[in-house]
């Protein structure tokens, strides 16, 4: 049997490892791997997410296990430092010579360190492996402020650690513009006012001259223009430099800008001798993704097992989230006239930015970038690969959703050999023909196909072509939350209250598996909460996202705002003046909002809990502005004062409100009551609303406004205040029991079977038998409410939450604000 030695233990040479058991390849060769790390290969492509749970075995591709049961002989903790070409032997940094008969180089990359004086300095460090996350997290307790060398891709990822660790963020660039291999100048000005909206401060056109120290620890980084950046803590994430220096020094040839120099079957000039991966160099190019690696291996596998494959110059597109920010390039995104006419769609307030680079006579689409949303990134890419026929306006392109809405394509219309997973090269045949042979389970799919086992982000269109494909088969599609449940929303939602299950942790150990992902965790803490009311802050806290954590949306420049629940606007001069009292106290900017409420920007982390003290001191409550939740019922004055006024709105918008304040939903809710059929109240764009008759109340539902408009249609006709609370708490319930996460009433509404008659059927017939339960559930929720700033500021424990630094009460130095119109805005507006 031939001795195979494989040097590296990453993600590349544990794919090598998987594509050469699955080819039959371990029958031919006895396996070597020799990696410098103590663990075994894990996930780079995720490697920020270890500050979410410090946990680097959330983080491996396989364990001992698999090598052991596989027959590999797994070396770890030790470095290869010679290589004898003519005697075909390596030696160890432990003393080992291990002979070899075919040798694969896969040692990866190393974090490019810039020659500036003072990288030797306590508090500078590279962002590489899951040793230097465990340095940086130990050292950044006694840090407030992180700056990271580098503006691309893998800068940016360590931008969101240093926000992750509760540290202001500094990112310095090199280059006029972020991600310039990726992003033009547009799409990088969008993506940096994105980021600036989150708190990160970005410096561009910098060249570090030297990193300053005081007192044996970095204090500053310094400009060759003269500026500085004072900082506590220095990570280098600039780029990467190939693992070629064991190759070169035995004589294999190398690139000049580094990468051992391979050919179509990832051969050296040693036929003995293979590398693949980011130390390999193909054509001239070091490719930095994780696809062309996987690519390199599987072609590898082929090469030593007698087939024919090749490696192809492979397509850099790619779908990322930096920071939360959706941000996407395939094709070619840069090429300009006159071979492409460039379409540019910028919304500076949504923070979106697409690009589609058309051919010159707009029958191709070439490329193109998009950030802020990506939902239409996967069919982009399909039509630059495939060469498809662009629709009439090339626009219809961008928006995602129906058929219709794809320029005439959906995914299942795709031919067979279109490729849906890059990383793994998966097909949208192989996915297909996976589900008509038995793979009925979309975890069962991956584990088969490996499609989205890689970044993941072609998961939705995996999803979709799983589903499509039951549904042509006549199988009945279950739709499961996500990998780690396989329970759709509703199971999950009857178990929880059918078990008296209160907390994620408790769910997922019972009913799930794994450690949940960001699809399943926010959705269960809003069932949690619509279940049983408690305290979002207590024990579910971590499911939340930033905006429930502080209770208050998070602002431009990293302030944060404060709405009180008003309702129905209704206000009196002493509370109007406590609200001015406190914004004049906290320098607040004021606005009054299109439901009738005054919102208060601007407020520092820290006095958020004084600020809400002292409103809840006058009466107010929280206005829940922040969350998945009922947010105002809106109000005409009525017949209180208006001669056209059939009943009271007022009134009945303000026991509306003090009934349902404060209900978690699968989306946010908004209401009105208007006091005749003028309508001044706008009661037929909300999720449901009441507009007055003369013999009582038309109740309208499943409307809403914003970027996707829907008219709200009749429910109920002339019915009186009681019959009304009665239908809308049904109605309510009925739809958070049913919908799907983040989904809106009247896109609920359009995917129920039955329409308007079976919504009438189970709210007005109690066709189902639900009505009483459903009121049932409705009074506990009422009965059980809390204002959960009141109960901030009463428990000093959850106080504490509300500061800028883990481990210092002092004020974010950092924040900046301007003057405008009288009153302040923050400096990144």
């Amino acid at each position: 049997m031939k001795q195979l030695i494989i040097i590296g233990n990453g993600m590349v040479s544990y794919k090598f490892c998987e594509a050469l058991a699955e080819a039959g390849g371990l029958a031919q060769y006895a396996v070597t791997v020799i990696g410098e790390e103590q663990r075994p290969a894990y996930d780079r492509v995720h490697l920020s997410e270890y500050f979410q749970h410090f946990d680097a075995g959330q983080l491996a591709m396989a364990p001992r296990e698999f090598y052991e049961q596989k027959g590999i002989r797994l070396l770890l903790g030790e470095m290869v430092n010679g290589l004898d070409r003519q005697q075909q032997r390596v030696t160890t940094s432990l003393g080992k010579s291990l002979h070899y008969d075919e040798l694969v180089f896969a040692t990866g990359s190393a974090a490019f360190v810039p020659p500036i004086p003072g990288t030797e300095h306590k508090g500078v460090f590279v962002y590489r492996t899951i040793e230097d996350l465990e340095q940086i997290y130990a050292y950044s307790k006694q840090c407030k402020t992180a700056a990271v060398i580098g503006g691309g891709l893998l800068g940016l990822e360590a931008a969101k650690a240093v926000l992750d660790m509760g540290l202001k963020a500094q990112v310095v660039e090199f280059a006029p513009r972020l991600m310039p291999r990726q992003l033009d100048e547009g799409a990088s000005q969008m993506l940096q006012q994105q980021l600036e909206g989150l708190g990160v401060e970005i410096y561009l056109d910098k060249v570090t001259q030297k990193i300053a120290e005081k007192a044996g620890k970095v204090s500053a980084m310094e400009f060759k223009d003269g500026s500085a950046l004072t900082t506590d803590m220095v990570i280098i994430s600039a780029g990467i430099r190939p693992r070629d220096e064991v190759a070169k020094g035995a004589g294999i040839i190398t690139a000049e800008r580094g990468g051992i120099v391979v050919g179509d079957f990832m051969q050296t000039n040693d036929d003995r001798v293979y590398a693949i991966g980011e130390c390999a160099n193909y054509q001239g190019h070091v490719f930095g993704l994780v696809a062309p690696g996987y690519d390199m291996a599987k072609v590898l596998v082929a090469h030593l097992c007698g087939g024919e494959a090749k490696f192809n110059f492979p397509d850099m597109s790619t779908k990322l989230k930096l920071i939360g920010v959706e941000v996407a390039s395939f094709g070619d995104p840069f090429v300009e006239s006159p071979e492409a006419q460039p379409m540019v769609f910028s919304d500076p307030v949504k923070g979106i930015y697409q690009r589609l680079n058309l051919s010159p006579n707009g029958k191709k689409l070439l490329g193109g970038i998009l950030v802020g949303d990506s939902a239409a990134y996967g069919m982009l890419l399909q039509t630059v690969q495939l060469g498809l026929k662009l629709p009439d306006d090339p626009r219809a392109l961008l928006w995602a959703g129906s058929a219709d809405d794809k320029g005439g394509m959906a995914i299942m219309d795709l031919p067979d050999e279109a490729l849906i997973c890059s990383c793994e090269a998966v097909s949208k045949g192989d996915i297909c023909n996976s589900v008509k042979e038995g793979c009925t389970d979309l975890g069962e799919l991956k584990s088969c196909t490996k499609a989205g086992t890689g970044c993941g982000g072609c998961m939705p269109q995996v999803k979709e072509l799983f589903e499509g494909t039951l549904q042509e088969m006549g199988v009945e599609v279950k739709k499961h939350l996500c990998e780690h449940f396989e329970y759709s929303r509703q199971e999950l939602l009857d178990l929880i209250k059918v078990k008296g299950i209160k907390s994620f942790r408790e769910l997922i150990q019972e009913y799930g598996q794994g450690h949940g992902c960001e699809i399943c965790k926010p959705a269960v803490g809003s069932m949690l909460a619509s279940t049983w009311n408690d305290m979002i802050l207590k024990e579910n806290a971590p499911l939340q996202d930033t905006n429930d954590r502080f209770l208050a949306n998070i602002q431009k420049g990293g302030s944060y705002s404060v709405v009180p629940r008003i309702p129905a606007g209704e206000i009196t001069p002493e509370r109007l003046i406590v609200i001015g009292e406190v914004a004049k106290k906290y320098n607040l900017y004021t606005k009054i909002t299109g439901g009738q409420r005054i919102d208060l920007f601007g407020a520092r982390m820290e006095d958020l809990p004084a600020i809400w003290e002292e409103l809840i001191a006058a009466g107010f409550e929280s206005g829940h502005a922040y969350a998945k939740a009922l947010r105002t019922v809106k109000s005409c004055v009525g017949s209180t004062w208006c001669r056209f006024g059939v009943q009271d709105s007022v009134s009945m918008a303000i026991r509306v409100e003090e009934r349902y304040k404060g209900l978690r939903a699968p989306h946010k809710i908004k209401s009105a009551v208007s006091g005749c059929i003028r309508e001044c109240a706008e009661a037929r764009s909300k999720d449901f609303g009441l507009i007055a008759t003369e013999k009582g109340w038309n109740l309208y539902i499943c409307g809403n406004g914003g970027a996707n408009p829907a008219h709200a249609w009749l429910l109920a006709a002339d019915i009186d205040d009681q019959t009304a609370i009665k239908y809308i708490d049904r109605f309510l319930m009925f739809y958070i029991r049913t919908a799907d996460p983040l989904t809106r009433t009247s896109k609920w509404f359009a995917g129920l079977e039955g329409g308007e008659q079976y919504v009438k059927d189970v709210v007005i017939n109690d066709a189902l038998g639900l009505a009483e339960v459903l009121e049932h559930e409705m009074q506990q929720l009422v009965d059980t409410y809390q204002c959960e700033w009141k109960t901030v500021v009463e428990n000093a424990e959850l106080r504490s939450q509300f500061q800028p630094f883990v481990n210092s009460a002092e004020t974010d130095p950092t924040m900046a604000f301007e003057e405008k119109r009288g009153q302040i805005s923050p400096k990144a507006w």
